[in-house]
């Protein structure tokens, strides 16, 4: 036993344990799998996840199949520093905590910018998934995670060191652009130009994409969360009312648009809160034309942008695109009329991917199970 210890220090549930205890067992002419099928052999201690860490939302994967969608914030107790609550729970209780608590979204912009509430968030969503189908071993997990194709080496570290310290041994990396192209269907490693525009919360990721790699690419920090400021903004000059984060956000889901014309016309939407110069309640309505114009400074950047990686694009690449058209994805692909708009300004036709915002998760997944085969997973 002793020498099984020195040879495996650390948890006797975990993998590496087990593995050398059976291979104590094992003759040694029936070990050749030690070379070459150790991963088959333990392939039930090994857990493979695939995680989309969205500055709204983190969504993971695990056999092709979503385990977790839930937002990306943590409530942490001031006194201990322990977590309370961390997804759905802790978005409840955003805006409307006491001094002993706090609500943390580690990610900004796309990247980290908690790393100890990251850190925590991560392994809170692994332990939610893992509560789910509990086993004898402590399996060795496997991860792929999306980042922004923005990031510096310090916030790609950040990411994969977050990931290593809530459990992950093994830790990929993808640029989330290469991720929606996966997630919506498209042949990333064919001689061929895609296009991609990705929305998220905290970036837009905008990418082009031929023979696995990605041949220009912006990323810009004009997105979902700069949206619901504008809103906010908007209500507090015009409708002298000051509204919270969640309200804004309420608002974009509801009656989000970048377009004055619609064919199918939302409902307006009621807005109530204090009113700036009284603090009486007030009630503002709030029609998708307004939101639409409020909006127009800030989808005047994502179309520059668009226009910029098209300007760079060689043209063999550029014809490709022409005729496949440029595909939206991310929760910014749901505001009404964004297709119409930018294909309008672009001249080139925009499709909305089935189920934007599961794209990334879904191609994060697809790259998981084709880990050995795509040279462009960072390790």
């Amino acid at each position: 036993m002793s020498k099984i210890s020195s040879d495996c220090k650390g948890n006797i549930f975990s993998s590496e344990y087990f593995f050398v205890l059976l291979t104590r067992i094992i003759p040694k002419e029936k070990q050749d799998y030690k070379q070459d099928g150790q991963n088959m052999a333990f392939s039930f201690l090994t857990q493979e996840l695939a995680i989309d860490l969205g500055t709204a939302n983190t969504v993971i994967f695990q056999n092709d199949q979503i385990v977790l969608d839930e937002p990306s914030i943590v409530a942490i107790d001031n006194n201990t520093g322990k977590c309370i609550a961390l997804g759905q729970k802790a978005k409840l209780m955003h805006e409307r905590v006491n001094p002993g608590i706090k609500t943390i979204r580690p990610l900004r912009d796309g990247v980290i910018a908690d790393f100890n509430a990251a850190e925590m968030m991560i392994r809170g969503f692994i332990k939610q998934v893992n509560s789910k189908h509990r086993s004898l071993f402590n399996p060795n997990l496997r991860i792929v995670v999306g980042i922004p194709s923005g990031s510096t080496e310090v916030e790609i570290r950040a990411v994969r060191d977050s990931s290593e310290h809530a459990g992950g041994r093994d830790v990929f990396l993808i640029y989330e652009p290469m991720a929606a192209a996966l997630g919506i269907g498209l042949d990333v490693e064919a001689p061929k130009g895609n296009m991609v525009v990705d929305i998220g919360g905290g970036t837009t990721e905008i990418a082009v994409i031929s023979l696995g790699g990605i041949v220009e690419q912006d990323s810009i920090r004009t997105a979902g969360d700069v949206f619901t400021s504008d809103i906010q903004y908007y209500l507090k000059q015009q409708h002298n009312i000051k509204v919270g984060e969640i309200t804004a956000e309420k608002i974009k889901i509801a009656v989000g648009a970048v377009i004055p014309e619609l064919d199918d016309e939302p409902e307006p939407f009621i807005a109530r809160g204090p009113n700036l110069m009284t603090a009486h309640p007030v009630d503002a309505t709030i029609t998708y034309q307004e939101i639409a114009h409020c909006l127009d400074k800030s989808v005047a950047k994502i179309e520059s942008s668009v226009l910029h990686v098209l300007e760079q694009t060689p043209p063999e690449l550029y014809s490709d695109i022409v005729e496949n058209g440029i595909f939206l994805s991310g929760g910014g692909a749901l505001l009404r009329g964004l297709d119409k708009r930018l294909s309008e300004k672009v001249n080139i036709p925009f499709h909305v991917a089935e189920d934007p915002l599961r794209a990334v998760a879904r191609g994060t997944c697809i790259a998981l199970k084709n880990a050995a085969n795509y040279s462009f997973l960072m390790r």
